[in-house]
């Protein structure tokens, strides 16, 4: 019994030392995995850290590039074209009639407005005239008078003598024989003298009307020609020029004749127009309305104008469109001989996705290539789509997104991949 006890507490013993050893085991086993753990965690920190290093390194080292971003502005495609202004209309004065400048009311570079006086010429033998056309035109009308009076008796003549054959008729028919034969004769006779005096007397009355129409006809000529002396201006305008003087004889300017000599030049000069060739190719972008800038290098101002008419056909010779322009100038602050600069609209887009022209390195018809600096400032080349081109902007149809960053300027001295460092470069405003 005692030796069974001994032999029982010996194997427990046994056990208990098996069971400590392999907990040992097991714990050397977790620490060795932990410390592993542990320099598996350092190592990658270090790592990155070193990674971070490096590419702070590759940026810090990196050449520097000027991007711009890719923004949304309004495109407008444009034709600028110089001219000179012109007055809306100019005309040379002449005289109707001939006669004396008696009054001069005008100078040079004197503003007119419509219906004023220009200047009175005297013409005696015109004043003559018309007192000669009064007198006749009177004369007429007392001849008128005479002839109306000489109607009326002849019509009570006429009606005494026509009752009177009248009444012997009807005796005669309802008492044949008791009227001789020559009383009858003598009373029809009678009738048919005085009838004919009252045509006469008609006949008269009418040729008295004529000759009363003729006459106020020729008196009303003679007086418009007479208010030819007083020389009006047409419209409202500018006097440009003056070639005559008071007490000067003006002839009548109603002849082709080139030596007639004129009053003065007349230029309408507060809506000025400028003669503009538009090329075949801008034709059909040319529209009547359609508002158009105009710069004044002399004053240093740009004027609103539009587009009032056009020959609409091509001159064969030049391939060109007659196009006019019309310009209000309420202040007259221009003077017609100026040049000015006058740019059309072609092609209009809103808000379009632009870059500047220098960032584009055209490939195809339509279409060109953008160096893109990305997140990672790393270039990558971008094919994209192009639109409406101005003289600084080119619209983006496809390939870049608003805000991205592109190179500016030469791109040879970049490659796809390169680490650069951004530099954001300012445009200005495209002038409108």
């Amino acid at each position: 019994m005692r030796a069974t006890t001994t032999r029982t507490g010996s194997q427990q013993d046994s056990r208990t030392d098996t069971v400590a050893r392999m907990e040992g085991r097991q714990r050397t086993t977790w620490t060795s995995e932990i410390v592993a753990l542990a320099a598996l965690f350092f190592t990658v920190l270090l790592s990155a850290g070193c990674a971070r290093a490096t590419k702070a390194n590759a940026t810090a080292s990196a050449p520097t590039a000027a991007v711009v971003k890719v923004v949304r502005r309004d495109l407008a495609n444009q034709m600028e074209i110089a001219s000179e202004f012109q007055p809306f209309q100019e005309i040379e004065v002449y005289a109707k009639v001939s006669g004396y400048i008696q009054k001069l009311e005008v100078d040079w570079g004197t503003h007119v407005k419509q219906g004023q006086m220009l200047a009175v010429l005297e013409i005696p033998e015109l004043q003559q005239q018309l007192q000669q056309d009064e007198a006749s035109f009177h004369r007429a009308e007392n001849d008128l008078t005479r002839a109306r009076e000489q109607l009326n008796q002849a019509q009570a003549t006429y009606n005494v003598a026509h009752l009177a054959n009248t009444r012997l008729a009807d005796v005669q028919k309802s008492k044949p024989g008791l009227v001789a034969q020559q009383d009858l004769d003598a009373a029809l006779g009678k009738d048919q003298e005085t009838s004919a005096g009252q045509s006469a007397a008609e006949a008269g009355e009418a040729a008295a009307e004529q000759e009363v129409t003729a006459a106020k006809a020729a008196w009303e000529k003679d007086k418009v020609v007479y208010s030819y002396a007083n020389i009006t201006a047409p419209f409202a305008g500018v006097v440009t020029e003056l070639d005559a003087n008071t007490g000067e004889l003006l002839p009548a300017g109603t002849s082709s004749n080139l030596s007639t000599k004129r009053l003065c030049k007349l230029s309408q000069n507060d809506l000025l127009r400028l003669v503009i060739p538009v090329p075949e190719r801008a034709v059909p972008d040319i529209h009547l309305g359609q508002p158009i800038a105009v710069k004044v290098s002399a004053v240093n101002r740009t004027f609103p104008g539009k587009i009032v008419r056009f020959s609409d056909q091509i001159d064969l010779q030049t391939r060109t469109m007659h196009t006019e322009v019309e310009v209000p100038n309420p202040k007259y602050e221009l003077v017609p001989g100026m040049y000015a600069s006058v740019q059309i609209p072609l092609r209009v887009s809103e808000k379009a996705l632009t870059v500047p022209v220098q960032s584009v390195q055209n490939t195809a018809d339509g279409k060109g290539t953008v160096l893109v600096v990305n997140a990672d400032n790393t270039i990558e080349q971008r094919a994209i789509a192009l639109g409406l081109q101005t003289a600084t902007q080119v619209e983006v149809v496809s390939g870049l997104k608003e805000n991205e960053l592109v190179v500016f300027g030469e791109q040879g001295q970049y490659q796809p991949g390169q680490v650069v460092t951004p530099k954001v470069t300012e445009l200005e405003q495209e002038a409108p």
